[in-house]
């Protein structure tokens, strides 16, 4: 992956237990993303992500105490704005959903190359769902056996209440602010509320950012 010199550079948290592979991702991802603190336990890794705010965090799956799913359970609905991408040597189905299912939003081995890891970091901070090609099949088949991704896969949209979740979808659509409010029976004042409180969850400016950001979901 080729990146402009004036390209933003992710802001990233490595999480794993072992130092020496730390040490070995911020050598080889180091120049084209922001590596901005490591951490070896949930403890730790929960305190350095609230500190820091990370656009990413690399998260091994496998560490004490928990694992990814307990870091993901600890600041999935504190931080809807900080992505998890997986890495982990592990690619076995249980491990994939599991951690997919608490919030990741992609799942990467530790065969990944340093060039391709940093491309993942950067299409999971642009909003894309990543995985190794095989995992990949295995989140498809979990998926279309069990239903669509739960809500809780995506904490972002967790925060927004059905009504909320209604409104979004109709202002995404185009609807001007009066048919939103007759085709959900209610006034257009709430449905100004409701806006105002769709942007302010999701930490968006406006109408256009709005509409990108459930674009980007396929929620329209």
């Amino acid at each position: 992956m080729t990146v402009g010199a004036d390209a933003p550079r992710p802001r990233v948290v490595v999480v794993d237990d072992h130092r020496l592979f730390r040490a070995g991702v911020r050598a080889e991802i180091g120049a084209l993303v922001e590596v901005v603190g490591e951490a070896a336990d949930v403890r730790s890794a929960v305190a350095l992500i609230r500190q820091t705010v990370p656009d990413v965090v690399l998260l091994d799956v496998h560490m004490p105490d928990g694992g990814g799913q307990a870091v993901l359970a600890a600041l999935r609905a504190e931080l809807p704005r900080v992505r998890f991408l997986a890495l982990s040597v592990s690619d076995t189905v249980d491990d994939v959903i599991g951690v997919v299912r608490a919030g990741a939003r992609g799942y990467v081995t530790k065969t990944i190359s340093g060039p391709d890891l940093a491309a993942a970091v950067r299409r999971v901070a642009d909003g894309d769902a990543v995985f190794s090609p095989r995992l990949a099949g295995f989140v498809l088949d979990a998926f279309a056996e069990s239903g669509p991704l739960p809500p809780a896969a995506d904490p972002e949209l967790d925060l927004l209440s059905q009504r909320e979740r209604e409104v979004l979808r109709l202002i995404a659509r185009g609807y001007a602010y009066k048919e939103v409010a007759r085709e959900l029976v209610i006034s257009i004042k709430t449905v100004e509320t409701h806006v105002s409180a769709v942007l302010r969850k999701l930490q968006l400016s406006n109408r256009h950012e709005l509409t990108r950001w459930a674009t980007d979901r396929r929620l329209v």
